[in-house]
């Protein structure tokens, strides 16, 4: 999906947000199936709970006060013009499943990527309908 430079409105700012974090989450768990036969390879994950807590306060704050406001956290940075930066972390469930079942980490991760995809799955299904409603009032409009 061809994400638009520009959010135009905080839901719309929010959804985006939500779809760079699930495309920049499933890389990393990807990277996480396929170097998992390489020798001292590290799984790593986003800070998938952390992000949540974010989107939650920063929604809450919106229904509230019709404003964006979005608070960083240990992992997650909010930036100047709608950027923002995760820091993968080591996911220490999977090493550990990682080193004594590779079967359960596999399942594991596949799990997560599944999880990930419905979030984004979701994400970029609501910014489709919003989009469409937009393109709609606009037209009624003129």
């Amino acid at each position: 999906m061809n994400l638009p430079a520009v959010a135009t409105d905080n839901i719309t700012e929010i959804l985006l947000k939500i779809i760079e974090f699930t495309q920049t989450r499933q890389k990393i768990l990807i990277r996480n199936i396929n170097a998992m036969h390489t020798a001292g390879f590290v799984p790593k994950d986003l800070p998938a709970d952390e992000f949540a807590k974010l989107m939650c306060f920063t929604i809450n704050e919106h229904l509230q006060s019709r404003r964006l406001v979005l608070r960083d956290g240990p992992n997650v940075k909010f930036g100047f013009g709608g950027t923002f930066k995760t820091n993968p972390i080591i996911d220490e469930g999977s090493r550990k499943l990682l080193e004594t079942n590779r079967d359960g980490y596999l399942r594991r991760q596949i799990l997560k990527l599944l999880e990930n995809s419905l979030n984004q799955r979701i994400a970029t299904e609501l910014l489709k309908k919003k989009q469409l409603e937009e393109q709609f009032v606009g037209r009624c409009l003129n």
